[in-house]
């Protein structure tokens, strides 16, 4: 991958350091809160631009594509027009964008907008990290580390709060209106603060035919995970063209990435034990974490009777430690071994997701936010060791390529993969689950007799009482279904604690990742 040398100039007045931060922390936060502020959305675009919910749900997916492929380009973009450079034009040009996605007057307006906003926010998130990192003292990285990660944490969590109450109360278009201002100011305060450096740019060209079939694979790969069970999987050609597509241009876009004087992706980055097994637990870990973020809200909207705010509110709780501690954990990373953080992180996502599995359908609102404020322990003691082990044998030179690599994999195995992979499997296990509890559902049934009368005095009659029975089963089944896959959850985490052991020590390494 290319190359881009140092490009900031390292000051240690506090103000300025705050400044950057906010500076940086701004244009990723919008980035971040746009991957799940419209998730909640859809059903109120879809029928403001008079089209289906289904088809309304290519408004994340385009977004999603975009953003993958571009973030891929990171490491090539800073080396030739420089990280600061890159990052006000894509701050910049992300807000007009989604100005422009406000305006939309039909569905495929509205799409093509979004590939463009995608594609503009996706080197935002690693060139803010590794800015963040290179303008931080070698002594402040881990603190720096620790604001970053909070503000990745936290985005996705608030997006969907602040998406629902945007959505009802001043329409859906507000969702994109938010996203102007803040960017405009962090695109000019970035300009304010770093601009000015000097810098060294390096002319090195793109690998254009590396770029175009791995768009073609990630593009079909992703379009396979958000239409795969809507067009029944396997059952549809469309998809099985698809797969196919898909696996063909990847194995083409290894060959050629292997041959080529300038490979899109430097692959290079995982003979570092480090960055490869820290990898494994991020793409892992996160995969369980986004798919949970989408399943529990999904869960309590479809058979709790939560509305989209409410469901978005009964998750937020696990954002409020992550924001206390991370900071903290930031400043501690470089002195305490970041493994045996981490092993604390995934020993609490363990319990947790063990908590989770034995919900039951009368459960309540404080019931849901026990769990999700103690995993919010989990979850702060979980990214950004991550990111110090990944990136600590990693010079400055190449933070841009390699964050991008790390958060490519992240975003797309988590948000991609994860989602799809847990609405699939909760789906499928409720209607195995559905026709095993039935099964049980008979006139001979003591249970169904005491539940028949129940319904009876309830007020239902004739076939609404066995309408109404099915409802119970379809409740009993979707809660046995993410019971289950919360149980496996909790195993997987127990998995990972071994596997991040496999790592070097890295304390005090975090500090000296600059210029070594």
């Amino acid at each position: 991958m290319t190359q881009t040398q140092p490009q900031t100039q390292q000051r240690t007045d506090s103000s300025f350091l705050i400044l950057v931060t906010i500076a940086l922390g701004l244009g990723t936060f919008i980035q971040i809160l746009d991957s799940s502020i419209a998730n909640v959305a859809i059903p109120y675009i879809a029928g403001d631009l008079a089209t289906s919910t289904n088809e309304g749900t290519w408004v994340i997916t385009s977004f999603a594509v975009s953003n993958s492929v571009v973030i891929l380009l990171t490491g090539w973009l800073a080396a030739r027009f420089t990280q600061v450079r890159v990052f006000i034009v894509s701050t910049f040009l992300f807000s007009v964008i989604s100005w422009l996605c406000a305006l939309s007057w039909n569905l495929q307006s509205l799409i093509f907008f979004r590939v463009l906003q995608g594609a503009a926010g996706g080197t935002l998130i690693p060139l803010s990290q590794s800015l963040l990192l290179q303008s931080f003292p070698p002594a402040k990285k881990g603190l720096a580390l620790g604001f970053w990660s909070m503000i990745v944490i936290v985005a996705p969590i608030i997006g969907p709060i602040l998406g629902g109450w945007l959505t009802e109360n001043y329409g859906w278009r507000w969702i994109f209106y938010i996203n102007v201002p803040l960017g405009i100011f962090s695109a000019f305060l970035t300009w304010v603060l770093l601009g000015k450096n000097q810098v060294i740019t390096q002319k090195v060209p793109v690998d254009i035919i590396g770029f175009f079939l791995l768009t073609v694979a990630i593009s079909c790969a992703q379009i396979t995970l958000d239409k795969g069970e809507q067009l029944d999987w396997w059952e549809s050609i469309a998809i099985r063209a698809l797969v196919i597509t898909s696996i063909v241009a990847f194995i083409y876009f290894l060959i050629w990435n292997y041959t080529s004087p300038y490979p899109i992706v430097d692959f290079s980055f995982f003979k570092d034990r480090n960055f490869l097994f820290a990898t494994i637990c991020s793409a892992l870990g996160f995969l369980i974490y986004f798919g949970s973020v989408v399943l529990i809200p999904l869960w309590l909207q479809s058979q709790q009777g939560y509305t989209a705010y409410w469901a978005g509110v009964a998750v937020a709780p696990i954002g409020i430690i992550p924001v206390i501690l991370s900071p903290f954990v930031g400043r501690y990373v470089g002195i305490i071994d970041p493994r045996k953080i981490l092993t604390v992180g995934f020993a609490v996502f363990s319990y947790t997701y063990w908590w989770y599995s034995q919900f039951t359908t009368d459960i309540g609102l404080w019931q849901i936010f026990v769990p999700r404020i103690i995993q919010g322990i989990g979850l702060a003691f979980f990214f950004i060791p991550l990111v110090a082990i990944s990136l600590s044998n990693i010079p400055d030179h190449k933070l841009p390529s390699a964050s991008g690599l790390f958060n490519f994999i992240r975003l797309f195995i988590g948000t991609g993969f994860g989602t799809s992979i847990f609405v699939t499997l909760w789906d499928r296990r409720a209607i195995y689950h559905h026709s095993q509890v039935g099964e049980a559902v008979t006139k001979f049934s003591e249970l169904t007799r005491e539940a028949i009368t129940t319904l009876s005095k309830a007020g239902f009659k004739g076939d609404s009482i066995y309408a109404q029975l099915n409802v119970m089963l379809d409740q009993q089944a979707f809660m046995i279904a993410i019971n289950e896959i919360f149980y496996v959850c909790s195993w997987v985490f127990l998995f990972l604690i071994p596997i991040i052991w496999l790592t070097r020590p890295t304390t005090n390494k975090i500090v000296v990742t600059a210029g070594e």
